[in-house]
């Protein structure tokens, strides 16, 4: 898709865009061949666009995922997926709460390999691995996850990301993360009606009661969260496709279901919840 960009160059917005796929330009190729001497031009075009062109090309070969974010419009972030999911981190984490919140858990899945941090075990280590990755998918974490993780570690997440709760309002679907699954059809199985404050009690069940089942059972939930990120980042990539004009653009594959290293514990699930319907929680 980001080859067939070209809303990321100067004065070249959506509607000069559409102008070009409708002159059969669908590409980068396409348009820096419209500007060799002596080729009559279709559309009107400037001079300063070959070097601008030329410069796309070799910011793509550095996977400068960054480049092409600082260049688009927040509207139009999700069309940087296909080409750099090779180099993704879908990130999730759980707190303490909403005011003031310590990082218990953090989640990070790439397509590949599933990691998970845990406070007072390897938690730092996650500073160390997000650096590896040069675009970062999120739901709400524009305003959530992200500034939390950079005061706590006291870093600057500077890679390119798309935040998925954007995406998704796009494209009519809103609420938080779970809802957003709903409506599109993912289920949660066993870990159903298990939110963000059901996390915080589970945390807190392990910290007090030193019940692993308890962290197993929130790492189960945190890990499903960046699974799903996944999911949805693909249906939505893939409904964003199907709203462009003059241009065809292949559909991603449904993504392949990793295995969780973890299971919800249902005896522990169902104390917190009695536990929490008998304080008028739940």
């Amino acid at each position: 898709m980001l080859k067939n960009t070209f809303c990321h160059l100067k004065n070249i917005g959506l509607k000069k865009e559409n102008a070009f796929w409708q002159q059969d330009i669908f590409s980068w190729d396409a348009l820096l061949s419209m500007l060799e001497p002596g080729i009559r031009q279709s559309v009107k075009l400037t001079s300063h666009l070959k070097d601008e062109l030329e410069n796309s090309f070799q910011q793509y070969a550095d996977g400068n995922a960054k480049y092409f974010a600082n260049r688009l419009s927040s509207k139009e972030l999700w069309r940087l997926f296909a080409d750099f999911r090779h180099s993704v981190a879908y990130v999730d984490i759980e707190t303490t709460g909403l005011y003031d919140p310590d990082i218990t858990t953090i989640a990070l899945y790439d397509g590949h390999d599933i990691k998970y941090y845990v406070n007072g075990q390897n938690l730092n280590q996650f500073q160390d691995d997000i650096l590896y990755y040069n675009l970062l998918v999120t739901y709400n974490g524009k305003t959530f996850d992200i500034p939390i993780i950079e005061t706590f570690f006291k870093m600057k997440l500077d890679q390119a990301h798309i935040d998925l709760r954007y995406v998704l309002k796009s494209l009519g679907y809103t609420g938080g993360l779970k809802s957003c699954e709903k409506q599109l059809g993912i289920s949660r199985g066993d870990l159903d009606g298990v939110d963000g404050y059901f996390a915080v009690l589970l945390w807190n069940d392990y910290c007090k009661n030193k019940n692993i089942k308890a962290l197993e059972t929130l790492l189960s939930y945190n890990i499903e969260d960046v699974i799903n990120l996944e999911k949805l980042m693909v249906i939505a990539f893939n409904k964003k496709i199907e709203r462009l004009h003059h241009i065809c653009i292949d559909a991603l594959p449904d993504p392949v279901q990793p295995e969780i290293p973890f299971s919800p514990d249902m005896a522990t699930i169902d104390h917190i919840r009695y536990s929490g319907a008998a304080a008028g929680f739940y």
